[in-house]
């Protein structure tokens, strides 16, 4: 166990001392603080895995960080599948050890959204992050009543992540950058007069303009669905980490890098002591910087891009590359003051251990992202951290039946015309949705969804005068091309798996069973494969090997096309929906759950 709780000495943040919580794991009592995940109270006391898969029996705990792998399931107070990355403690909490799939053992308790329910928005955000918070504003501001919908405890966003209000830091400020520019947007979100937040909220389903919503603690029991009717809505969902697999990514220890960053800088809790960064993309430097802002000794960061490939891609659009040029030197004192290397093309192609994480394999890649033979070296790690890019959440897109097209990055994006609506009405999109191009680019497209969806929710008809809204737009999409220009994805990357490594860490199924399926049925179809070989059926739907195994699927020079329908986009519990009293409107499910008050 190599994780572990920064001490609060000398933290850059001026973290305070929150308030001691009694929970405990196994049956022990333990240590914990209000404001702690259940993942950091675990990690935090020496647990870096919880649960065991249901095919094979091995050791799962942390992963993607945000919710969407589903790896870091564990029972709290008998309820089994709480994502412990998610889930925030309460006092007396008993946290168990999952082991396989499981039967819950408590009855529920029902979890109220007092004035939401009953009230038509005219239009309604889904998502927090730099884009929903924009776009909700750029709302309210034109006239409009606006509904924020986020399963976050706070505005920001996977970009703008703060810590826990418990902490009471005197210098939040100190872990984001442009921490003014946010925290003016975040306030003026908050005490908008036509703007309600509803944090705590997930919405699982969209029908049209309706969408379907839980309100409470994550995955808890008891959270009754009920309907949010809108006149338009902004989808502003984001995106989570792409991993590749390579062998012995489903150890312990191996993290995307949001995962890293999010607990540094949500909970300030390093993934290891000896960590290594590897991937490619910008994203990879403030993921260092958070690990050692949390006292971790980043090893090296490996970016697999060669140096001239990300040079070039920056100058295909010169207009574009100064505007990180600051940031970019700020990042590159940082590594040299830490004396951390830098390397340009290599990258990570295996981890080492029985557990967990005690070694990993680098090599240097040619152009086409393939190991140079005999430049392999193996370091002595306790935690790898990954990432190649990200993938949009495309799941209430999908269902809401707009058309997806491709992103710059070669990713699956949301198609949108000049007003950032979607191919269905009345619904718009920002941000990573409509194509990974970072947070510049998220805020300017929220901008202008919120203002076009009001002025749709008003008038039904299509909106003008937004001409430097317009502006900003195109800029932040050239920056967006450049950067796929700068960090892209090779295909030499296929080898670096072999037949037994895990694709689908869920249903637990390798690249020659997936490889086998699709030779002896020829199949080329990602719902296809799924019935056929499982990969994808498990507990994370295939949103983190979707795109491995469209790709490892596609002929040579195709754009891969991973399955991307999931009508429900997040985790219900089955007994909610069945509990649930269907009504006719909104009104009706209001009383219904009146009277159970």
């Amino acid at each position: 166990m190599s994780a572990y709780l920064r001490p609060r000495s000398g933290d850059p943040a001026e973290v305070g001392t929150p308030t001691a919580v009694d929970v405990t794991v196994d049956g022990q009592a333990v240590t914990a603080q209000a404001g702690q995940t259940v993942a950091a109270v675990l990690l935090a006391n020496g647990r870096d895995t919880w649960r065991t898969t249901r095919v094979h029996d091995r050791p799962r705990g942390i992963f993607c960080g945000i919710g969407a792998c589903q790896d870091c399931l564990i029972t709290v107070n008998g309820l089994p599948d709480i994502r412990a990355c998610q889930r925030t403690i309460t006092p007396g909490d008993a946290i168990t050890t999952q082991k396989g799939a499981v039967l819950p053992t408590t009855s529920s308790t029902a979890v109220t959204v007092g004035e939401v329910v009953g009230r038509v928005s005219q239009v309604v955000v889904v998502g927090a992050g730099p884009a929903g918070v924009a776009a909700a504003v750029a709302a309210g501001d034109a006239g409009v009543e606006v509904l924020v919908v986020d399963n976050g405890r706070g505005v920001g966003g996977q970009y703008n992540r703060q810590l826990p209000v418990e902490f009471e830091a005197r210098r939040p400020d100190r872990l984001q950058h442009e921490w003014k520019v946010f925290a003016e947007q975040r306030d003026r979100l908050l005490n908008h007069p036509r703007i309600t937040y509803l944090p705590d909220t997930s919405v699982w389903a969209i029908e049209g303009l309706r969408l379907w919503a839980q309100t409470g603690p994550a995955d808890a029991s008891g959270r009754q669905p009920f309907p949010i009717d809108a006149q338009s809505v902004v989808l502003a969902a984001g995106a989570y980490d792409r991993v590749l697999p390579f062998p012995g990514w489903d150890l312990p220890g191996v993290y995307t890098a949001g995962a890293a960053q999010a607990l540094a800088k949500g909970q300030r809790i390093a993934v290891g002591r000896r960590v290594l960064v590897a991937g490619t993309g910008p994203f990879l430097l403030p993921v260092a910087e958070s690990l050692v802002g949390v006292g971790a000794h980043v090893v090296a960061l490996l970016e697999a891009n060669s140096l001239t490939t990300v040079r070039k891609g920056w100058s295909s659009d010169p207009l574009v590359a100064p505007s990180k040029l600051r940031e970019a030197v700020g990042y590159g004192a940082l590594l040299a003051r830490h004396r951390i290397p830098l390397r340009h093309g290599w990258t990570v192609v295996a981890a080492h251990g029985t557990n967990r994480v005690e070694a990993a394999t680098i090599a240097r890649l040619d152009s086409d992202w393939r190991p140079i033979r005999g430049s392999e070296r193996r370091v002595e790690v306790d935690a790898v951290c990954v990432g190649f890019g990200f993938t949009a959440n495309l799941e209430l897109a999908v269902s809401a039946g707009c058309t997806i097209t491709t992103g710059p990055d070669g990713g699956p994006a949301v198609a949108v015309d000049a007003n950032q609506q979607t191919s269905t009405p009345g619904v718009f999109a920002a941000g990573e949705l409509t194509g990974i191009g970072g947070a510049a680019l998220s805020t300017a497209e929220g901008t202008l969804a919120g203002t076009t969806a009001a002025h749709h929710a008003l008038t039904g008809s299509e909106v003008s005068g937004t001409e430097a809204v317009r502006e900003a737009v195109e800029r932040g999409r050239r920056f967006a091309a450049a950067l796929a220009r700068a960090y892209p994805v090779r295909d030499g990357w296929k080898s670096w798996s072999t037949a037994d490594t895990l694709v689908c860490r869920c249903e637990e199924v390798t690249r020659g069973q997936i490889e086998a399926a699709a030779q002896e049925r020829g199949l080329d179809d990602g719902r296809a494969m799924k019935l056929s070989s499982r990969a994808g059926l498990g507990m994370c739907q295939g949103r983190v090997c979707s795109r491995t195994v469209a790709a490892l699927l596609a002929a040579p020079g195709d754009v891969p096309e991973p399955s991307m329908k999931r009508p429900i986009a997040v985790p219900v519990r089955l007994r909610d929906l069945a509990d649930a009293e269907v009504a006719e409107s909104p009104e009706t499910v209001l009383d219904t759950m009146e009277e159970q008050q």
